[in-house]
């Protein structure tokens, strides 16, 4: 008798359906009172237990996509940065390489005070005002603190597990950085501006020392040319690679409001953005050279 072998990732989609029901901001309570079931069925699907179809139709409906994103049979998007970040944690969590940029740095090679940086920064993009109160609880500190647990589960990994990274930095980037500073909104006082401009500048000592002495699963290359307007990462195992784009920023004047995320395994999209990851790798300075010339910005009054 033939064993039957079913083509559907119930474990990817678990994961997509946690992050898809994050970014929808609802607990897990919250869908099980939907879908009339019990709060465990709902943490047992999201762990990869079999999910039948008429379920799957039901929670793309309730979670605001399509089954086919929610499947992943198509692109994945996330309108919500909580949701986006939470589906980048679970690539990172299964990826063997990652090639990244991200503005300024990214996040995985940051210094072990970023996140309490990042945080300060998000609560002053804030609005001061709001025209309604749809638009004030939009995001407030307790999505932030969300965020903020998120991004250090994926620093606290990436420091056990130790995965291969390729960080594109983009030298006009920093430039600009090194003079902004680690701030949220420019009109903060003197005293505050000064210490947040200190703090950039020791990431950026950081990443020079990094590139001088070149961990093993570390590779930095600095990029002289413009980089992509939006960052990227592309995650891959020995299974598959996955590309994520996002219109998020985790550096200076950070935007976790506005922007429509997306992550794709198609074939076409993943090796167009190798390609061109190959391409600025190439032409980028690596090592002592690319630390020399972090030292020079540095240097600059």
């Amino acid at each position: 008798m033939t064993t039957f072998t079913s083509s559907i990732d119930y474990a990817a989609l678990g994961d997509r359906l946690r992050a898809y029901r994050l970014g929808a901001s609802l607990q897990a309570e919250d869908v099980a009172e939907k879908l009339g079931v019990s709060r465990a069925v709902v943490y047992r699907m999201e762990k990869g237990e079999i999910v039948k179809i008429e379920t799957v139709e039901r929670l793309a409906q309730l979670l605001g996509t399509s089954m086919a994103s929610l499947m992943g049979v198509e692109v994945e998007y996330y309108a919500n940065f909580l949701g986006f970040f939470e589906r980048m944690r679970q690539l990172e969590q299964g990826a063997d390489r990652i090639m990244a940029h991200f503005e300024p740095i990214s996040l995985l090679l940051t210094s072990g005070d970023y996140l309490h940086y990042l945080r300060l920064m998000l609560l002053e993009t804030l609005p001061q005002t709001a025209t309604s109160q749809e638009d004030a609880s939009a995001i407030g500190e307790k999505e932030i603190e969300q965020l903020v647990q998120i991004l250090q589960e994926r620093k606290t990994a990436f420091t056990q597990r130790r995965p291969g990274i390729v960080s594109l930095v983009g030298l006009r980037e920093l430039e600009r950085f090194v003079h902004t500073g680690l701030v949220g909104r420019l009109d903060l006082p003197a005293a505050v501006h000064k210490k947040r401009i200190a703090a950039a500048r020791q990431e950026i000592a950081r990443i020079a020392d990094l590139m001088e002495s070149e961990p093993m699963h570390v590779q930095i290359g600095l990029v002289d040319d413009a980089m992509p307007s939006s960052t990227f990462q592309v995650f891959q195992s020995a299974n598959r690679s996955v590309l994520a784009l996002s219109p998020f920023r985790l550096g200076e004047l950070p935007n976790v409001r506005n922007g429509i995320a997306t992550v794709t395994a198609s074939p076409e999209a993943v090796r167009l953005y190798e390609e061109m990851i190959g391409r600025l790798w190439k032409a980028a300075y690596k090592g002592k050279a690319g630390a020399d010339r972090l030292r020079e910005l540095l240097a600059r009054p």
